[in-house]
């Protein structure tokens, strides 16, 4: 009671009636707030002090950390027609499995004896090249025993050259001892005509000198005959030499036209056998693509075609398959601001839609219901939304991830930094100063690339 006016009713009020009364007036409540007020001064004051673990938040999904685990669209290579599924969504298909056959559209593929007829043609293509080699060998064994002939034919005019030539000779020096016993024979003649008309010889004696002189004469004249038919022969061997050289060139360079046509026709066969070779490989192919098999093993989540006798154009895409291996990661999208913070081996805590958690954003080590992660992957490029993208892997020291966790589902992250005081966070928050720089103790060294085995 204060007691602040004249007319007091404490004279006119038992107190020993009132108990409550009395325990109210002895109440100490001033001494027990101003308690109240320096325990939790001191207290604030100690939690200034306590560590606080700087973090960035951030938002994204769960995917798959290898490319070939994500589910992936199973698209035709060709066009067709659906003729009979066998598979349905939730399947669990094998690498190779069969998922549905198809039915040819084009009417250039109608034919059903298309790979025989096409196999035919490939075999008689090949036996014309068999033929035009055979014509090319027999061209060159043609030229070889031409070359041959025309080597005996030659080195026979050649022979028969350096005969006539022997024989010129031979006339020659024939000629000219003929031509010298003409001479003795004139010069005989004539002494004994000089000795006739000084009566020392008779006629008989000159007339017999005559005739011996006009022999030799006739004699010589032949001599010169058979020099000259000698030289003609020489002549004759000369140009029936040159004849046969040009005959051979005449018949090797036909022989060698014949064997370079047969070769541009070989050339052609051959052409022409490695183009039907590839229609072959194509049909062939072709045929084998009429059934649609699972490029990897997983389960069918989604058939977009499902009609029977419904057309499917080239590289249209029929169903989803999503791997039944896969080794799951999360993909969060952080602010540029805050790449700079960010390095492979950061540790990560994720929480994941569908998983109760409670979350202290200063004390990771005090969240109930999140997981670890680590940073292995952060992208070089800002995507459209203005964000760069961070692939996290399930860190293996820690708690593992959840089973029933599937690829698509929310999740978000706070990346771990620096550990600060309570204080030096509020004052940096309150003066908007970003988070301090933080480098992991794991990636101080860079780490040494993968070795990539390339197949041979």
């Amino acid at each position: 009671m204060l007691n602040i006016s004249f007319n007091s009713v404490n004279r006119h009020v038992d107190r020993d009636c009132l108990p409550s009364l009395r325990r109210v007036e002895n109440r100490r409540s001033g001494n027990v707030l101003l308690r109240l007020l320096t325990i939790f001064s001191i207290l604030f004051l100690i939690s200034l002090f306590l560590p606080w673990t700087q973090h960035i938040r951030a938002t994204g999904q769960v995917t798959a950390l290898q490319p070939n685990q994500r589910p992936q669209m199973v698209q035709t290579i060709i066009g067709g027609q659906i003729l009979e599924w066998y598979v349905r969504e939730g399947d669990l298909v094998e690498e190779g499995d069969t998922i549905l056959r198809l039915a040819e559209t084009k009417d250039a593929y109608f034919d059903t004896s298309l790979l025989d007829r096409t196999r035919s043609q490939v075999m008689a293509k090949e036996m014309s090249l068999q033929s035009y080699q055979s014509k090319i060998d027999a061209l060159a064994n043609q030229m070889e025993a031409l070359r041959e002939s025309g080597r005996l034919r030659t080195e026979q005019a050649r022979n028969k050259l350096q005969q006539a030539r022997l024989k010129v000779a031979s006339d020659s020096m024939d000629l000219e001892a003929t031509r010298l016993n003409t001479e003795v024979a004139r010069n005989q003649y004539e002494r004994m005509e000089e000795l006739y008309e000084q009566g020392l010889k008779s006629l008989t004696d000159l007339e017999n000198r005559r005739v011996t002189f006009q022999q030799a004469q006739a004699k010589l004249i032949s001599a010169e005959n058979r020099l000259l038919a000698s030289r003609n022969d020489v002549i004759n061997a000369q140009v029936e030499l040159n004849a046969i050289q040009a005959k051979l060139r005449d018949d090797l360079a036909k022989a060698s036209s014949e064997r370079y046509t047969a070769l541009s026709g070989r050339f052609e066969a051959e052409a022409g056998v490695a183009k039907l070779e590839n229609e072959f490989s194509n049909y062939e192919r072709r045929t084998d693509l009429y059934i649609l098999r699972a490029p990897q093993s997983g389960y069918i989540t989604e058939i977009l075609a499902a009609g029977i006798g419904e057309n499917l154009s080239a590289g249209e895409q029929v169903v989803t398959i999503v791997p039944a291996n896969y080794q799951l990661a999360v993909e969060i999208f952080v602010r540029p601001i805050d790449l700079p913070l960010l390095n492979p081996g950061q540790q990560v805590n994720i929480q994941f839609d569908g998983w109760p958690s409670i979350v202290f954003s200063g004390w990771p080590n005090t969240s109930y219901g999140t997981y670890s992660g680590t940073v292995v992957a952060i992208d070089r490029a800002i995507n459209a939304g203005g964000e760069y993208r961070v692939m996290v892997a399930p860190d293996d020291s820690e708690e593992a991830w959840p089973e029933a966790l599937r690829i698509g589902s929310g999740a978000s992250a706070l990346v771990l930094l620096k550990d600060v005081p309570l204080w030096y966070e509020m004052w940096r928050k309150i003066n908007g100063f970003p988070a301090d720089l933080y480098v992991p103790a794991a990636t101080t060294a860079p780490a040494a690339p993968p070795k990539i085995k390339v197949p041979k």
